[in-house]
Formats: structure tokens, sequence, C-alpha cells
């Protein structure tokens, strides 16, 4: 598997039982501890793994940094961050490349492993499969919240957790319960990421903009127009794609398709294993909301999205 369906990772079939998974993410800061910046950056590049349903093995670093305009000592914060979010992962990073930069930069490439046969994939939903997050988004909103000073510490310190937050657990769960397809929630935002599910799988999606989870603080910040880049420019690029119910708010339309960081898993799961997977994720204390659902594409084009309020 490569790159056609825009999948979260790549995928080599070593033999009949294992194939390897592998992926990598690197991104600038979102948030101003660089400890909190390192655990993030590795548990946004172990998602991709876990959205495979694979395991993974161990990772690569890469880093960026200004070492002529920042202590070392920032750059040891954010290397540690990743190796203790790698330990909770039980994996070790075992080598890595740093290069001077202007900006801070870090990620990780991940190495992973999974059963040929039970490779989750994001061009797999099926027509009536009901929509799980694991995560509550409004991420990017906040990260550009935290850089104006506009969030409180309490919300800011959510986030944070939310973002560092494996979601180790949630792919397990879908692993074992065998979901229809599956993708992480990240820089295309909800919306963009559930669009490529849903037109490599040949369907449409209806969500209820109600029942997705939003993180404190979100929309104030969302109705006050703190909105990243990349934020605005899901809009504008996924907007075609979207048809907006009566009486959905703006704000809910900025958050769903605003830029995450690490958010959670996306999955697609059969009405008849929907008990079997929430039960899962619940026995893993792993937050989780139904969304929405699969719809057949009918005379529509495929990877249309339906929001009713």
């Amino acid at each position: 598997m490569g790159i056609a369906t825009r999948d979260d990772a790549a995928v080599y079939r070593l033999d009949g039982a294992t194939a390897l998974v592998a992926t990598i993410d690197v991104f600038t800061p979102v948030v101003d501890d660089p400890y909190d910046f390192g655990r993030i950056a590795a548990a946004n590049s172990l998602s991709d793994v876990y959205a495979m349903g694979a395991r993974p093995l161990f990772a690569l670093s890469f880093v960026g940094f200004p070492s002529k305009t920042l202590p070392l000592e920032v750059l040891q914060a954010i290397l540690r961050g990743g190796a203790d979010k790698a330990k909770e992962a039980g994996i070790a990073i075992i080598g890595g490349h740093s290069i001077d930069d202007a900006e801070p930069k870090y990620g990780l490439s991940v190495v992973g492993v999974v059963d040929p046969e039970r490779v989750l994939m994001n061009s797999t939903a099926r027509s009536g499969d009901r929509l799980v997050l694991t995560k509550p988004i409004g991420t990017g909103v906040i990260s550009q919240g935290i850089k104006k000073g506009a969030v409180s510490a309490e919300d800011a310190a959510r986030a944070v957790a939310v973002m560092a937050a494996l979601n180790r657990a949630a792919g397990e769960a879908a692993a074992e319960v065998g979901v229809s397809a599956a993708t992480d929630v990240t820089g295309f935002g909800l919306v963009g990421h559930l669009h490529e599910v849903v037109h490599a799988s040949g369907a449409v999606a209806r969500l209820t903009a109600s029942a997705v989870p939003i993180l404190p603080g979100a929309r104030a910040l969302a109705e006050a127009g703190i909105v990243p880049g990349g934020s605005a420019r899901n809009a504008a690029y996924f907007g075609r794609w979207i048809a907006w119910g009566e009486g959905v708010p703006t704000w809910t339309r900025t958050l769903f398709t605003d830029a995450q960081t690490s958010g959670g898993l996306l999955l697609s799961v059969p009405t008849d294993r929907q008990e079997a997977l929430l039960a899962a994720l619940a026995r893993r204390a792993v937050d989780f909301a139904l969304i929405g659902t699969v719809e057949p594409a009918g005379g529509a084009e495929a990877g249309r999205i339906l929001v009713d309020p």
C-alpha cells in the first residue's frame, strides 16, 4: 500500500504472515513547553501506525533546531518528551537525524508490523457503517489561541493532554473487533479525513454535528475567528464536498475543518460489530462518540459529507 488512497502509512508485505508499516510526520511547535511539544509530536507520529491496526516496533527521530538562537536545554526537553512517549508506546527511538534550522521542528519515522490480512485501511468503509470518533476536536484553534494568549491555563492543559494521548488503545480495540475502515484525524481536520475515507470507499457520509465532541474553549476561539492558516485552507479546499444542513452554526463549520494535531481515530464499523467495538473501547477507557453514518453514494459524488445539526 502506497499513496493511492492517501492512507495513513505505507504497508509492505514481507511474507504471508507479516507486513511492515512505515510512516513519518514532522511539524513545528503547537504549544510553548518543549517537553510537551516532544510528547505531542511523538504521539502524532505513532498514531499513523495505530490507524493501520499495526503494532509499532521502533522509531527514528528527525529534528530541526536553531542552535544559535535557542539554548540546547530546549532541544533536550523536546527529545526527552519524544523518548518518554515512545517508551509509553513500548518502543525505543534507535536513531535519527538533526539539522540546524531557523525554526524548531520535530517528529518521528515509525516502523511497525501487522498481519497483512488484518490491515485497517481508509478505503474500505461500507454503506450502513456507523462512524466513531475517539478524541474531541478543536486542537487547531486552541494551539492558535495559545500563541495569542487567548486560552485559559485549564483549557490549554486539557488540549495538551488530548494531543499527547496515544491512540494505542483505540487502535487495539479497532483491530480486535475488525472495523471496516480507519484513519486518524490530523492536519486535514475531521471532514477532510472523512472525505478521504468515503471518497476512497465510493460512498458518502452523514454527520450529526451535535454529536461531535469539542474541546473546552474551542467554540469561543472559533467564534472569535482565531483560526490557524491550515484550518482556513481546509475550509477552502474541502468545502466543495460538504453540504451543511440548515441550522449548523458557523463556529461548528470552522471546527469541522480545523486542522488537528494528534487527533483521535475515526472508525467506520458495521452495525453488527458496533456494540463489540464500543465495549472494547470502554474496557480500555477510551473516550468515544458515535458521530454519523456511511451511506451509499447513489447519484451523488463519492466523498460528499452531509452535516445535520
